[in-house]
């Protein structure tokens, strides 16, 4: 009888060890990414993230969809440097700085190479216009190649995104992926689009279609930022009353075009456009207001919002 007691005892501390290990293996793989950090004392890299972290802990993003497999996005990032193409980059000296963060967003084909002091070197995600899609294909290998991990969100409009083969741009994007089929390209879908106008209209009171409004990359970027980021650092972006202030910075309206058209120049022509403008002044009052309910943070050159 002894015996069956002793068996007995062994089998439920045998139990109570193998559930405890696999509470505990369970609880190590849900871990989010932040919380390993303080463990290891530095930043992991967002390549780091990809490759170690399951894909459950990955929130996903259905408004932007994978070419070709139709997959929701799946990406989440504590810090996020969300690095602006204006020429006031130039002469910061922030690219450091930028790559500490656990992910580097850029937009459209703002390049890196040759730019890396102000600018930084590393790219997580970049959040390209589809009218920017023909400037990628120019250098296909730079932006698409074996060495390159970056995840590609393409913004546009239904009538070039549509994907029954009459889609100027999905079938340019499609061919890409014949080309670099390790590459990582999402397109937004239509619903996310009407999200994005709906935006504009009650933060602004204007249907962006009747005011003869054209959203800009930085709009799209800064909510899929917001849905994204933990804490978002905006470099190189100036404030809605930056172009009004006397004795402002001419810069160029890119970083890496020097010599072109300056950037509030553009800002102005744009803003009081009758038809097909970008509302940047506009938008850029928008951000500050989201500044107040988001972690957001204006850098090179600060925001000071109230």
């Amino acid at each position: 009888m002894a015996w069956m007691w002793k068996k007995k005892s062994v089998i439920a501390t045998s139990l109570i060890v193998a559930v405890s290990l696999f509470v505990v293996v369970v609880n190590y793989a849900e871990k989010p990414y932040v919380l390993l950090q303080p463990v290891f004392g530095e930043t992991f890299s967002s390549h780091w993230v990809f490759s170690r972290q399951p894909h459950k802990t990955f929130k996903p993003h259905p408004g932007y969809i994978s070419i070709p497999k139709q997959e929701p996005l799946k990406l989440n990032c504590d810090v996020c440097s969300v690095v602006s193409s204006s020429g006031q980059m130039l002469g910061r000296q922030a690219g450091a700085e930028i790559d500490q963060a656990s992910c580097v967003w850029r937009m459209n084909n703002a390049p890196t190479k040759g730019f890396e002091r102000d600018v930084g070197r590393r790219t997580t995600l970049r959040v390209v216009s589809h009218t920017s899609v023909p400037l990628l294909l120019q250098r296909q290998q730079y932006f698409f190649g074996q060495n390159n991990d970056t995840v590609y969100v393409i913004w546009g409009p239904l009538r070039n995104m549509r994907k029954d083969g009459k889609g100027i741009v999905y079938n340019m994007l499609r061919q890409v992926m014949d080309s670099y089929p390790q590459a990582r390209i999402y397109v937004t879908t239509e619903e996310r689009m009407n999200y994005c106008d709906r935006v504009f209209k009650e933060e602004t009171g204007k249907d962006r279609i009747q005011s003869g409004s054209y959203l800009s990359t930085g709009w799209f970027t800064l909510i899929l930022a917001m849905d994204m980021c933990k804490e978002i650092r905006v470099y190189g972006m100036i404030n809605d009353t930056y172009c009004r202030t006397e004795g402002y910075k001419k810069v160029p309206y890119h970083y890496y075009e020097a010599g072109s058209r300056d950037e509030c120049a553009e800002y102005l022509l744009h803003e009081s456009a009758p038809y097909g403008g970008h509302r940047f002044i506009t938008e850029k009052s928008v951000f500050a207001k989201w500044a107040k309910t988001h972690a957001i943070k204006f850098l090179h050159p600060v925001w000071l919002v109230s």
